[in-house]
């Protein structure tokens, strides 16, 4: 059989709070939408601006990971593959579809506690057995204290 590729590399902001639930078996699962921006000129020769959403799950300890330090508006620099489900629509009995992007590895670029803003955050590189947190140390990144960034200029 021919090698095959499945990668996606995302860089972007979280939408909103992200779900997490459990399966029957215990694997704790978290859902989130991640937006990226694209610019391009319309046939004006305008730029626009266009925001492509991504469905995000993690598993285990990555799920655990986003629990604790993801919310709406973190930036997150993202590793994982495309997945599409399927499955059949109980109400209307038709088949629906979902292509998901299972995270594989996560690094968070906003600080822990302002969703927007600051730089450093959590690196889990998966496969690896030496998790080392590479969040900056308080008070010592003195870009993340003077570029704030607001609720506002959160485009979603």
């Amino acid at each position: 059989m021919a090698k095959s590729v499945n990668k996606v590399i995302l860089l972007g902001n979280v939408g909103k709070d992200p779900e997490i639930r459990s399966t029957g078996g215990g694997t704790m699962v978290a859902n989130f939408t991640l937006a990226t921006s694209d610019r391009q000129k319309d046939a004006q020769g305008n730029w626009q601006e266009r925001t492509e959403w991504h469905n995000m799950v993690a598993f285990t300890r990555l799920a655990e990971i986003v629990r604790d330090y993801v919310k709406k508006g973190s930036k997150l620099y993202v590793e994982g593959k495309i997945q599409t489900r399927s499955w059949d629509d109980k109400e209307s009995g038709q088949k629906r579809y979902r292509t998901e992007i299972i995270v594989n590895d996560i690094s968070l670029l906003s600080g822990r506690d302002d969703g927007g803003s600051g730089s450093g955050g959590y690196s889990r590189q998966s496969g690896s057995s030496n998790n080392v947190d590479q969040r900056s140390p308080a008070g010592h990144d003195d870009y993340s204290q003077s570029a704030e960034i607001s609720d506002d200029d959160i485009p979603f």
